[in-house]
């Protein structure tokens, strides 16, 4: 299946022609998907089936699928007392001729809509049950075992690297070894959950993380809203208070003031903020 653009360059699949795309998902299982429901992200697609389910699609090169493989929404349908869509089947196929796999995996319907843009800018105004079922999910999440490693960004997350992102805000001599690893989503945002009623989808990062990287990531897609990050912040607390969750929140900091970050985006000045006080928190332990 020949790509409208190099597989070296940028893939952007809110632009590129997807018909022959979905052509073979709905070949492979079988089913036909409704091109009214779709939903268009940067490396996935999704639509609505004829028989009242979801898939999404995910497309990614070879170096991005890593030893463990790719198939991180099936494996987490193994995962006890987190609210999630239930997995029925899935499917993946390479691409002709360039180092590319196809993925798609069909899953329940999600409860409600997206509370929102991966960064929200407005105050979602959540229930309370909403919070209670989060707490309830990340909790549940984080008492499992795995052997998958978070790939957050597509990126395995190893002790370098979270080393190497907190140096520029820590002096030399700084300890910034990772003392708990732990299940984590890896990629939460607020267009990966549903509301009013909670559900958590897009399970293809999940894995072993830093203690606290769940909650720095959606404290640090919150910081354009600073009732709903200290709202974040506050109901995990208990993460983001620890020694990894302080070097989490550093590691999410340096991806927000990231050199080709946007000059106005409105989370920079609390990221800069924020930065320095867990690095003075850090020395002085």
């Amino acid at each position: 299946m020949p790509s409208s653009v190099s597989a070296a360059a940028a893939f952007d699949l809110r632009v590129e022609a997807i018909d022959m795309v979905f052509d073979e998902v709905e070949r492979m299982l079988r089913t036909r998907l409704d091109r009214a429901t779709l939903v268009r992200k940067r490396r996935s697609l999704g639509a609505r089936t004829d028989r009242g389910t979801w898939v999404r699609v995910e497309r990614r090169r070879f170096e991005k699928i890593g030893n463990q493989g790719w198939n991180g929404t099936e494996c987490a349908a193994l995962l006890e007392g987190v609210a999630m869509p239930r997995w029925w089947r899935g499917t993946a196929w390479r691409q002709r001729d360039e180092p590319v796999m196809w993925r798609a995996d069909e899953t329940d319907l999600l409860p409600g809509a997206p509370v929102g843009n991966s960064v929200l800018v407005a105050d979602p105004l959540l229930p309370e049950e909403w919070w209670e079922a989060l707490n309830r999910s990340l909790g549940a999440l984080s008492a499992q075992i795995t052997s998958r490693v978070a790939t957050p960004d597509t990126v395995p997350i190893t002790q370098g690297g979270v080393a190497e992102a907190v140096r520029r805000f820590l002096p030399v001599g700084i300890d910034t070894e990772v003392r708990q690893w732990q299940l984590a989503h890896a990629d939460l945002n607020w267009a990966n959950m549903t509301g009013p009623q909670f559900c958590l989808f897009d399970w293809e990062d999940w894995g072993l993380a830093p203690r606290g990287l769940d909650a720095a990531s959606l404290w640090g897609n919150s910081l354009a809203v600073p009732a709903l990050a200290e709202r974040v912040r506050h109901e995990r607390r208990h993460d983001l208070e620890s020694r990894d969750g302080k070097l989490m929140t550093l590691f999410v900091c340096a991806k927000i003031l990231a050199p080709d970050a946007h000059p106005e985006d409105p989370r920079l000045e609390p990221a800069r903020r924020m930065a320095e006080q867990v690095a003075a928190d850090l020395q002085s332990l």
